[in-house]
């Protein structure tokens, strides 16, 4: 489903269905039901209908608070530069998920950083820009998310 499109669409205009799914999931995620299967049946739905639509509906404040991205960046091979970006990421309040970082060839180091940009202290670019600007940062491009 790589060609998956989202839409936002006032929930007046939706069936039913959609609405319970988010009951029921809701319920799940609160502790006021202690399975899919009851919080099928509390939202009145059918818990076939519940695992249909569990993982495609949504409400916008569910999806829009899980902001991931993902950078890549190219790196000296030098003591610290590493290190030198994870503390701009750090002081700007960036969340650090994943860091996935190759052997250098070349003395060049490929990095990528994923990152849960809720709490960001700056947006996003303002971000990239000043990572770029590290001694050792040879490039940094946003390949995923936002």
């Amino acid at each position: 489903m790589s060609d998956s499109k989202f839409l936002l669409v006032k929930a007046d205009v939706l069936p039913d269905v959609y609405l319970k799914v988010l009951k029921a999931k809701q319920l799940l995620s609160s502790g006021r039901a202690k399975n899919a299967s009851e919080a099928a049946k509390i939202s009145g739905i059918s818990r076939s209908t519940f695992y249909k639509y569990k993982d495609s509906v949504f409400s916008y404040k569910e999806k829009t608070s899980d902001r991931v991205i993902t950078i890549h960046a190219v790196l000296k091979d030098k003591p610290g530069v590493l290190s030198a970006v994870m503390s701009k990421l750090y002081k700007s309040g960036a969340n650090i998920l994943t860091i996935n970082q190759n052997i250098p060839i070349d003395n060049l180091a490929s990095v990528s950083i994923s990152i849960r940009t809720e709490l960001l202290k700056t947006d996003v670019e303002e971000l990239i820009n000043s990572i770029r600007l590290v001694d050792g940062v040879v490039s940094i491009n946003q390949v995923m998310g936002e």
